[in-house]
């Protein structure tokens, strides 16, 4: 107990990072069981115990998801849900957070919670990168969301079986997969307007390096035969346009094919008009060449940034006579100039002929080898950020593979471990997922932090601690009325589950619920939905469940984020639901 107070406390306060406090928790739980081993067992049962967590079978289903996830990103296989919530958000955010809410609640009654998060996670990722909420202001939320709903039915955790199983082997009746959801759909009248208004207010934009891609780039939108602007006057196309996207000349006329005309706008603002008005920002023979040798090689085009240096030769010329797409088949996007504005009455800028100078800032786009050439030979300096073009040839492949795995998890025909490791692999063998990019899919925080407190939960279940907090539990309730002992038990489910995990929950909790029935003369089963309910009020931190640190990674989230949103969601899920169960059964 003292050891999971110390390293709470430590992931609390933020002063040691998350994987040093983690791997010094294995370390003293490795070495203090090899000096004092457990009864009844060796000291090398302590270097098991410990180090169990990096093959445990929660870890592996994590970084599998992490990996599926990953194909789904950069194949673009949300993009089309992306875009319709997006549209719904663009009519009012909270809306569409609303609507994210009550979709990820009611999913998640019928469908295990998890495969739910696996499929909102990189959808809401990818609308906080064109402009939506943040993701550290959506991804808590939606993941409280769904384990609301995953604790309406019997069927919506594998953590609700286990404990309406043991119930059952201990003599009460089994219950059916709705026997209790009006007790939850009442609870969560209460909890969703704090999930939906409440929680992202208390969380904080973690979105990494806030104003890097600000940087403004001048270009030329040429028309294609294809574009939604053929025909189409200046005024009918304004509503299309993304915020940081405008026009830095009009035709006189509406559009026509052929026309080159000067944009400007972020490197997000350019690929979403590009997506939307089917335009091109640069000669579409080079954008072709790129994704036709890209296709063949089996590489990825990437979209970088690089700065003309003091020695390169590009000084002084414009793109026309630079040669660089003949030289190295790399597409130029655009030029951001930092130091001195484009001067738009410049009757040679007017035209496109901007000539280059120290400074300028390129955004290029190729495949690595070519822009690695091109950086070299041309002297130009490549900054960090370089993002990769979605390869869309794969997308419905990514999203068949996806859907797939969380399908057979869902029904129950695989375990959710087997299903998404088999997911990885066909992401993995069928090129969705690069082997040399697993790397960008995973987190090692996530990693050793799974480990870690799957090694304290098995500490606390084996030393006999979760046995003595119920035993003296028991002691302590005797004297509280209906409510207080319920409110109780949910509030040592709920420590043990936050601290430990939802088995380890179950497991102790369910049997001292029944005995503190027969000992109190209380009717068991409100007692047993006490365990139930508090198995899944795990939003306090982290560790508690797995889809906690999904969201950990993509939402840039500290511990305290957790401890900070969820233990005043717990307390409203405590106090409500112990009131319903006493409403409900007339205790």
């Amino acid at each position: 107990m003292a050891l999971t107070v110390v390293v709470f406390y430590l992931f609390v306060r933020d002063r040691i990072s998350i994987e040093i406090v983690s791997l010094m928790a294995i370390a003293l739980i490795a070495v203090g069981l090899y000096f004092y081993p457990l009864p009844h067992s060796q000291p090398t049962d302590g270097l098991q115990l410990a180090f169990s967590g990096f093959g445990h079978y929660a870890l592996i289903t994590i970084c599998a998801l992490m990996v599926m996830g990953r194909g789904l990103v950069v194949t673009g296989a949300l993009e089309p849900a992306a875009r319709f919530m997006e549209r719904v958000f663009k009519i009012n955010l909270q809306l569409g957070l609303l609507l994210a809410l009550v979709l990820a609640f009611f999913l998640s009654m019928g469908v295990n919670n998890t495969p739910v998060l696996v499929l909102l996670i990189p959808i809401f990722v990818t609308l906080a990168v064109r402009g939506a909420m943040p993701a550290s202001k959506t991804l808590m939320p939606l993941n409280a969301s769904s384990l609301l709903g995953g604790m309406a039915t019997t069927i919506g955790t594998s953590t609700n079986i286990l404990v309406v199983s043991i119930a059952v082997d201990l003599g009460m009746p089994e219950m059916g997969v709705f026997h209790y959801t009006p007790i939850v759909l009442a609870a969560s009248l209460i909890a969703l307007p704090y999930i939906w208004l409440v929680m992202p207010r208390l969380l904080k934009d973690n979105t990494p390096e806030q104003g890097h891609g600000e940087r403004s780039f001048v270009t030329r939108l040429r028309v294609p035969p294809t574009s939604n602007l053929n025909g189409k006057h200046f005024d009918e196309v304004v509503g299309m346009l993304p915020e940081d996207f405008r026009f830095e000349e009009r035709p006189d006329g509406p559009f026509a094919t052929g026309q080159r005309l000067k944009v400007s706008g972020t490197h997000d603002a350019l690929e979403n008009a590009v997506r939307v008005l089917q335009g091109q920002i640069a000669p579409g023979w080079v954008v072709d060449a790129v994704q036709r040798k890209a296709l063949a090689q089996g590489d990825d085009v990437q979209v970088v940034e690089m700065v003309v240096t003091a020695d390169s030769r590009l000084i002084g010329r414009t793109l026309a006579t630079s040669g660089i797409a003949d030289r190295y088949g790399v597409a130029v996007l655009g030029i951001h100039k930092p130091e001195r504005p484009l001067r738009f009455d410049d009757p040679e800028e007017l035209h496109g002929e901007v000539r280059l100078a120290e400074g300028d800032v390129l955004l290029v786009m190729g495949l690595g080898p070519e822009l690695t050439e091109f950086a070299q030979t041309d002297s130009v300096l490549q900054l960090e950020g370089a993002r990769e073009v979605p390869r869309r040839s794969k997308a419905w492949l990514a999203a068949t593979i996806m859907f797939v795995s969380v399908g057979l998890a869902s029904i129950g025909l695989l375990p959710i471990a087997i299903a998404s490791l088999g997911g990885a692999i066909l992401m993995f063998l069928t090129g969705c997922v690069k082997f040399d990019r697993v790397g960008r899919a995973l987190s090692g925080q996530v990693i050793v932090l799974v480990a870690a407190s799957i090694a304290i939960g098995r500490f606390v279940l084996d030393s006999g601690a979760a046995g003595w907090l119920g035993q003296s539990l028991a002691l302590g309730l005797q004297h509280l009325p209906p409510a207080g002992v319920l409110a109780a038990i949910m509030l040592f489910v709920t420590v043990l589950t936050n601290f430990a995990s939802n088995a380890t929950a179950a497991t102790v909790g369910t049997p001292i619920a029944f005995a503190i029935a027969t000992e109190l003369g209380l009717p068991q089963e409100p007692l047993i939905l006490a365990v139930l309910f508090g198995c899944n009020l795990c939003y306090a931190t982290p560790i508690a469940y797995q889809t906690n640190m999904l969201i950990m990674a993509e939402g840039n989230y500290q511990f305290r984020d957790y401890v900070r949103t969820g233990v005043p969601l717990v307390l409203i899920m405590v106090v409500t639901l112990s009131f319903l169960l006493v409403t409900t059964y007339q205790m």
